[in-house]
């Protein structure tokens, strides 16, 4: 047991996966919002009867628009949960400051409710309030099973959601740029996109690949469906 690292008990048989560092969940999102809400968007006005220019400018439109839109909303939701975390950090401390006898009591109960023998649940509450620090920190663990050190990154969320809606709301409008737009191609070029986000985020998360491909070109289906349908009914001409 003396030759496994005890700050990292697990490395000796198996590795976690890092879940906080807020990119994974806001690439996964940018991909797919990009790919769905400008394969509808062109959808919805080829069907309408727009010519393959006008479809490739609003597909572009809609890219330029979407991203910047995904990376400011990244960054405020990030940074707002962040400063959210910050301020229970300051009730905590305040409360432990004010009445250090009744969080010691409070986290007591808490590790006798986990199953912890009571005279070693005192115990153990006595040394964790021994560093007020550490203090903090189990307590925000224990009531809110959330860490004052493991806080993502707005920057780093804005700027993956950026670059991965881009690339997702690239992909349908990429016949179109290059001369040979049609609807066909355009529903063909998503839904391989619409696959591929799918599958690789079912592999992050360990779950069936297949699956997640197929549930995403379905999600992505029903959004085709929707504009493509409003978009014929009323046309170039009523629009």
């Amino acid at each position: 047991m003396s030759d496994y690292n005890i700050a990292n008990p697990h490395d000796y048989d198996h590795r976690h996966a890092d879940i906080g560092a807020g990119w994974l969940r806001a690439s996964v999102f940018g991909a797919m919002d990009g790919l769905v809400s400008n394969l509808g968007l062109i959808a919805g006005i080829a069907a309408a009867g727009a010519a393959p220019g006008i479809v490739a400018i609003t597909g572009i439109s809609g890219l330029i628009a979407g991203a910047v839109s995904m990376a400011l909303g990244e960054y405020t939701s990030v940074r707002t949960a962040n400063e959210q975390l910050d301020a229970e950090v300051r009730i905590e401390r305040e409360a432990h400051l004010r009445n250090p006898e009744g969080e010691m009591a409070e986290l007591t109960a808490l590790l006798e409710n986990l199953g912890v023998e009571p005279r070693i649940a005192e115990t153990a509450a006595e040394q964790v309030h021994a560093n007020a620090d550490q203090a903090v920190r189990v307590h925000l663990l224990s009531e809110l099973g959330v860490s004052p050190e493991e806080q993502p990154s707005p920057w780093v969320a804005a700027f993956s959601s950026l670059v991965a809606f881009g690339v997702g709301a690239l992909i349908p409008i990429l016949p179109f740029i290059f001369g040979f737009g049609t609807l066909g191609f355009g529903l063909a070029f998503g839904g391989v996109g619409l696959l591929i986000a799918g599958g690789l985020a079912a592999r992050f998360t360990k779950r069936n690949w297949l699956m997640g491909a197929a549930r995403q070109l379905l999600f992505g289906g029903i959004a085709v469906a929707a504009t493509y349908t409003i978009g014929s009914l009323l046309g170039v001409s009523v629009a």
